[in-house]
């Protein structure tokens, strides 16, 4: 049961990935700007220009470059960059490990700020302990990264002097990056453990296991825990695939050279297949974050699976 239903979520994750290559493809080819002109630059030769639109194949119709496109990726093939020429695909990997390491350390902090602060302001519910949680959960959620970056650049880099402003390779220059990603991500993991294990300690299990005598504390910190972590990991499972959508902005601020600046720089060059490249790998990160915590929930759910 768990393995067809497994397979199911996959087979239905197809169209999504189909649905935002096809919009990134022609949203892309919308956007005003010639490559051809980043290239040459706008005074050079209406000959030349063609030579070289004709060479990457921007001279045919627009569903004609699509099919060749969807073609490419069918066989493996992302195509090259228009820029460099050289295979997106070893571009990508290239500045996939820095976006890894990133995007690992925010994930851990999250985790590491999350749990302590949402299980004490439920334990708390109401109390100073709760609102001091929560209020730090609403800054989280509030504050950009593209203003928190810059503003923990001015106080540790600028002011104090004891972290990098920017770069991964001075010692400690992961630890802003990592903070200014991970604090967005601990909040809303906070609140949704906070909810969740208030709504666990309202059910009739629970008030069954008090009436039989079971302690608060096993309550707490046993059953009810058990409870709260299916929506908790669910939403961690998601934040997985949306860490990588922050990160293109993080690593911006940090000019910190992973995926997201990579597809940044593409952007600014009218680079369409890099852009491309880059669009398709983040969203195969979101559709398997997805179907990750639709598998975790099939797993630690066994309701689930009679539905």
């Amino acid at each position: 049961m768990l393995l067809r239903l497994s397979l199911f979520r996959i087979f239905e994750s197809l169209p999504t990935i189909l649905g935002v290559v096809t919009l990134v493809f022609f949203l892309l080819h919308l956007v005003p700007g010639d490559p051809v002109d980043a290239l040459l630059g706008e005074n050079a030769m209406a000959a030349d220009k063609e030579v070289l639109r004709k060479s990457m194949h921007l001279d045919q119709p627009l569903w004609s470059q699509y099919t060749q496109y969807l073609g490419g990726i069918a066989q493996g093939d992302w195509g090259k960059s228009i820029i460099s020429q050289r295979d997106i695909w070893g571009l990508i990997t290239e500045r996939l490990p820095a976006t890894a390491l990133l995007a690992g350390s925010s994930l851990f902090l999250a985790l590491l700020l999350a749990l302590p602060l949402g299980a004490l302001a439920a334990r708390f519910a109401g109390k100073s302990q709760d609102k001091a949680a929560m209020t730090f959960s609403l800054l989280g959620v509030s504050i950009p990264n593209f203003w928190l970056g810059p503003m923990l650049m001015l106080l540790f880099s600028v002011l104090l002097g004891w972290l990098p402003v920017s770069g991964m390779e001075a010692s400690g220059s992961l630890v802003l990056p990592t903070i200014t990603l991970g604090t967005a991500l601990a909040a809303v993991l906070s609140r949704m453990a906070r909810a969740s294990w208030l709504d666990s300690m309202q059910t009739d299990a629970i008030r069954t296991a008090r009436a039989m005598g079971v302690s608060e504390r096993t309550l707490w910190w046993k059953h009810s825990a058990r409870m709260t972590a299916i929506p908790v990991v669910t939403m961690f499972a998601l934040q997985m695939g949306a860490v990588l959508g922050g990160a293109v902005i993080t690593e911006t601020v940090f000019d910190w050279p992973g995926l997201g600046l990579l597809t940044i720089e593409a952007i600014q060059g009218r680079d369409y297949p890099l852009v491309q490249g880059c669009v398709l790998l983040i969203a195969l990160f979101y559709v398997s974050a997805n179907l990750l915590a639709d598998l975790l929930n099939l797993w630690l759910d066994p309701r689930q699976r009679s539905r």
